[in-house]
């Protein structure tokens, strides 16, 4: 089992830094069974919002592309992929725990957990809001992407953020993991394939939309300007 935590200041926020070496240590598990998680009292309260005020387009479109890379290299992994959310969950946070296969959120009433991007004023690029689809159910997803709220464990649970609540989220998402991993690993890798298909991989349609309509919002001023207010 290999364990890859999440760790920077601001409560585990998601720099570029950060991605890459995550998205390395996704890379080098090489489909061992993968528990996410992150330092200290928080999984992630999301993207590094100094940073992505700081960017222009072209540092924004690879700050965006590092983060889908690390989306789908955990929502393709080919082994067994387990969240323990020992905190706050937010926005890019939430995303990275919503797109492993089983998610274990902790149970104190203090995390938040939830995807308020539309709050920050921000689109999701297109790779990511399929996967983000695929993973909630549709009942719930104008609640969950349009309303965005910040929600405790046992709403995460039932809007679909989470699969369950547990006091120590590290020690039952290992068991669950250990569950997983007895299965055979390459009927466990074709089915995950075959049920997730196409989904949040790259076409030049979506890949033209991301570049017209996303990026000039993430880069424009009113976005800074809200940042800074936020911040």
């Amino acid at each position: 089992m290999v364990e890859v935590v999440l760790e920077a200041p601001g409560k585990n926020a998601l720099s570029r830094a950060l991605m890459e070496r995550t998205l390395e240590a996704v890379r080098a598990a090489d489909g061992a069974p993968l528990l996410l998680t992150g330092h200290g009292d928080a999984f992630s309260a999301g993207l590094n919002l100094k940073e992505v005020a700081s960017l222009d387009v072209e540092g924004m479109r690879t700050f965006l592309e590092t983060l889908m890379d690390l989306t789908e290299a955990l929502f393709r992994y080919p082994g067994p992929t387990a969240a323990a959310v020992n905190g706050h969950a937010i926005a890019g946070g939430m995303i990275l725990a919503l797109v492993c296969d089983h998610r274990v959120v902790s149970a104190s009433p203090k995390a938040r957990l939830g995807l308020n991007e539309v709050a920050l004023g921000l689109r999701f690029p297109p790779r990511l809001l399929e996967m983000v689809r695929y993973r909630v159910p549709a009942q719930h997803h104008e609640t969950v992407m349009l309303q965005g709220p910040l929600v405790g464990p046992d709403d995460a649970v039932r809007l679909g953020l989470a699969d369950e609540t547990a006091e120590d989220p590290a020690e039952r998402a290992r068991t669950v993991l250990g569950r997983l991993a007895k299965l055979p690993g390459p009927a466990y890798a074709a089915m995950k394939d075959d049920l997730r298909g196409s989904v949040g991989r790259s076409d030049a349609g979506s890949h033209q939309r991301f570049i017209d309509e996303v990026l000039p919002v993430w880069t424009g001023d009113e976005l800074k300007q809200r940042i800074a207010r936020f911040l």
